[in-house]
Parts: structure tokens; sequence; C-alpha cells
């Protein structure tokens, strides 16, 4: 008796995810910062677990901040673009590697402070008021399935 295929890994068609890139204009702290999102939004948004990746000399932590705003029933994450901590698994014995003690999630926007995301497939960023003077608007960028940044976000949905 065969077992059949319900359906095959390879003809499924992963869709982008529409996320959003924050940029500050004055470097702020993290708690300072959620603060005062918290404070003109009536949110609470609060540290939860860090985003760890593995890499081959280091282990990354990205701080991720979360909050459900309850008008549109969204959760909301503020992931941080750069690396907090890194710690080191291995001693580098090669001349030429690419890993370095601080990563990016977005290697080709190092200007990004945060990457903000929501449960929603068609997010809308304009629900959350950012201080002024304090954050640039809201960047739309669309995320592929390729990416790498894609897989750890839908890992710690």
């Amino acid at each position: 008796m065969e077992i059949q295929k319900l359906y095959d890994l390879d003809d499924i068609e992963f869709e982008d995810i529409a996320i959003g890139l924050v940029r500050l204009a004055k470097d702020v702290p993290a708690h300072e910062f959620f603060y005062k999102i918290n404070q003109i939004n009536g949110l609470a948004f609060s540290r939860k677990k860090d985003v760890i990746i593995h890499g081959a000399y280091y282990d990354y932590f990205f701080p991720r901040f979360e909050a459900y705003h309850k008008f549109t029933k969204t959760c909301f994450t503020f992931i941080s673009n750069r690396s907090s901590e890194s710690k080191q698994k291995k001693l580098q014995t090669e001349l030429f590697t690419e890993e370095e003690n601080i990563k990016f999630l977005l290697n080709n926007q190092v200007d990004v402070e945060y990457i903000l995301h929501t449960s929603e497939q068609i997010p809308d960023f304009s629900v959350i008021l950012l201080p002024e003077n304090l954050v640039f608007p809201i960047q739309d960028y669309t995320l592929s399935s390729e990416e790498e940044l894609y897989q750890i976000i839908q890992y710690y949905e």
C-alpha cells in the first residue's frame, strides 16, 4: 500500500510579510522610548524573551517588546535590529570570517533601530502614535520567505 502525499512542501507558496522599519531621530535607551510610546498610546509594551540567533562563533540576542492593542485586537512587536549582546561560543581561528560580535537582522538597513511587526496580515502601523521629534515616520518594508528574518519572525510569532 502506497502512502499518499497530501501536499508537497516545494509547491507551497509562502506569503510575504509586511513589516515596519523604525528609525530614531535621537539616541534614546529602549526603556525611555517604550515608556513614551506607552504614555502616548495607553499601551503596555513590555520586554519579552529575546530573539536569539545562533552563529558559528557567537550567539546573538535581540531585545523584543510586545503590546496588545485592544481596539484593533492586534499584537504589536518591536524587535531590535541590532544585537544588544553576543556570547562567544568558540574562538575564531580563521583569518577572514564574516561573523563579528555585533549582528544586524537587516544587514542592508543598519540605520534602523527597530523592526515593527503585527499579528495582522495587512498591518496598519498608523494606530501607534510615535513620540514627536524622536522617531522618523515608519517605513513599510516587505520580507520575502527566502530572507532569514522571515523565518525568525515566523518562529517567534
